[in-house]
């Protein structure tokens, strides 16, 4: 039997938290936007799930596909791309959960950050799910710097897109979704703030 680590990998707690809740289950369709080396994807391979990702790093899809090889060989190559968030092949209504983990917030501005939500919500199925966790402010406003718009320099010294829950309200009601449970953010030490943000597509 394989441990908890083989079997999950280092799947993101929060997303973990969405298989506990059942809101993921086989049968679906996964879309990993951006992926990495594809450390959520783990589970779901093994589980036969049919698991689609991209990614702009060769090395990252290179990793996924060799991963997918051993956990999932019924999954062709073609099911992981190299090719930007906001400019997937993949085609519309695709997926039944689209995952988007620490991606958003290395949006250049609020016009490319438009344009990968547009991009995941296109290959988002009526009534999937969306899952993101992203960079924000949230609890951390006085101790960002603005830099220019919503990027912000935060004292872990990155410098990144960083929303707060009214922007990510207001995306949710521009996209016809809904809240598939309250925003959520974690504040790591005082020096980032990371918040967990699920919608679901209105399955009209």
């Amino acid at each position: 039997m394989p441990t908890l680590q083989e079997q999950f990998g280092q799947i993101d707690i929060y997303l973990f938290d969405q298989l506990l809740k059942g809101r993921i289950t086989p049968g679906m369709t996964i879309l990993d936007a951006g992926c990495g080396g594809g450390r959520n994807l783990i589970y779901f391979l093994r589980q036969q799930y049919d698991v689609r990702a991209v990614d702009i790093s060769p090395e990252a899809i290179e990793s996924i596909r060799q991963l997918a090889a051993q956990l999932n060989p019924t999954l062709p190559p073609t099911n992981f791309r190299l090719e930007p968030v906001d400019k997937m092949s993949f085609e519309d209504a695709c997926a039944d959960l689209v995952i988007s983990n620490t991606v958003l917030h290395f949006a250049r501005d609020d016009a490319h950050f438009h344009a990968m939500m547009n991009e995941m919500w296109r290959t988002l199925k009526p009534g999937g799910l969306f899952f993101s966790r992203l960079g924000s402010t949230i609890g951390m406003e006085t101790q960002v710097r603005q830099i220019e718009g919503r990027r912000y320099k935060s004292p872990d010294k990155s410098e990144r897109y960083l929303v707060d829950a009214p922007l990510l309200l207001a995306h949710t009601e521009r996209l016809g979704a809904e809240l598939a449970e309250p925003i959520k953010t974690t504040v790591v030490q005082n020096l980032r703030a990371m918040t967990t943000w699920v919608i679901r597509k209105n399955p009209k």
